[in-house]
């Protein structure tokens, strides 16, 4: 995954803060004593941790896993012989002996609407989609 943006300034910012935390605890620990550094670097991993525990509940409740699907948390489920898509379904023949016959129909769809964390399944036999279903056959034996 790619960083830009303010991300990329937060990953600098934390790379320069741990960077100077690490010289200042082994400067300390140098030239201070050895129970004083002990007890700062303590302190220190103590606040980190919490801080990391503070970043990972936000990235869980926004959604943004950072893996394939950009975030989407969408999960699509298909039961047996079911026909799932996670968007728009257009000029399909979906189903057992469905034909599509003729010229596709002339439609202006609206642009997809980005849905998040909408989850899609179709149980046993069934037709499910994300978005829209347009100028398809649906169905056993069915035709457009």
């Amino acid at each position: 995954m790619a960083v830009t943006g303010a991300a990329r300034v937060w990953v600098w910012v934390a790379a320069v803060a741990t960077g100077l935390t690490a010289v200042g605890l082994a400067l300390l620990a140098i030239l201070g004593d050895l129970d004083t550094a002990g007890q700062a670097a303590s302190i220190v991993g103590a606040v980190i941790g919490a801080l990391a525990l503070l970043v990972s509940v936000i990235a869980l409740l926004s959604g943004s896993s950072g893996g394939a699907g950009g975030g989407q948390g969408r999960t699509v489920r298909a039961g047996r012989n079911a026909i799932v898509a996670g968007g728009n379904i257009t000029g399909s023949a979906l189903g057992k002996n469905a034909k599509v016959t003729g010229p596709a129909t002339a439609i202006n769809p609206p642009p997809p609407t980005p849905r998040n964390g909408d989850d899609v399944r179709a149980r046993r036999n069934g037709i499910a989609a994300g978005g829209d279903i347009t100028d398809s056959a649906l169905g056993e034996g069915s035709e457009r």
